[in-house]
């Protein structure tokens, strides 16, 4: 892929947000403080994910059907909803993380308001003892390969953006994408090669 196709398709980035997050006041700050375009989509697993269109001028991701996101983030709003995911809906929230696993994705979990110290100490409201907590947790990020962020609710957005564009431009950097470009797109890129020539042959004659 060439350098200015990587650029405009790391342009192109848009947040897809699962359609199933219900869309209060608090939600729409967090989205508008992504500074990128947004839009919501039926997500298999996880709250949050990209989409972004390629040299092709196709979208990676089909938002047609279910998607099936390449780098996801499963947001918790504090250690008491986390502690719920672990134990009153654990079967439905390992079930979202086995269907992650199993298309390769790269899973964040990311906790607003809270903090390792938290909860060893049993900050949060839950009859979850704190070892049983933190030993659960441990064994998930083990098994599922999931990296675990703590932050602030108020920067949550600007981590969801940063986090995204990061694995996006981590892909295009390594060539993920680059068997995805059609020949019609080659085509393309060797036009606007010739024209750069052109251009700069024109310049450096009037010089």
């Amino acid at each position: 892929m060439e350098t200015f196709d990587r650029i405009e398709m790391l342009e192109s980035m848009v947040i897809l947000v699962d359609s199933r997050e219900q869309p209060t006041e608090k939600a729409k700050q967090r989205y508008e403080s992504f500074g990128f375009p947004y839009r919501r989509s039926t997500l298999s697993y996880g709250d949050y994910t990209y989409n972004a269109k390629l040299p092709n001028g196709e979208w990676l991701l089909d938002e047609s059907k279910t998607v099936n996101g390449l780098c996801i983030l499963e947001r918790k709003m504090n250690l008491d909803e986390l502690a719920s995911c672990l134990t009153h809906s654990r079967d439905r929230f390992e079930r979202e993380f086995k269907r992650a696993k199993e298309n390769n994705a790269r899973i964040l979990l990311l906790v607003e308001n809270a903090s390792w110290e938290n909860l060893l100490a049993g900050k949060y409201r839950s009859q979850f003892r704190p070892a049983a907590f933190y030993g659960s947790l441990i064994s998930w990020m083990m098994r599922y390969d999931i990296q675990l962020v703590f932050c602030k609710s108020e920067i949550t957005g600007k981590m969801i953006r940063e986090i995204l564009y990061r694995d996006l431009r981590e892909r295009i950097e390594r060539g993920d994408f680059d068997g995805k470009v059609s020949a019609d797109s080659c085509q393309d890129q060797k036009k606007r090669q010739r024209v750069s020539r052109k251009q700069t042959r024109k310049r450096t004659t009037e010089g």
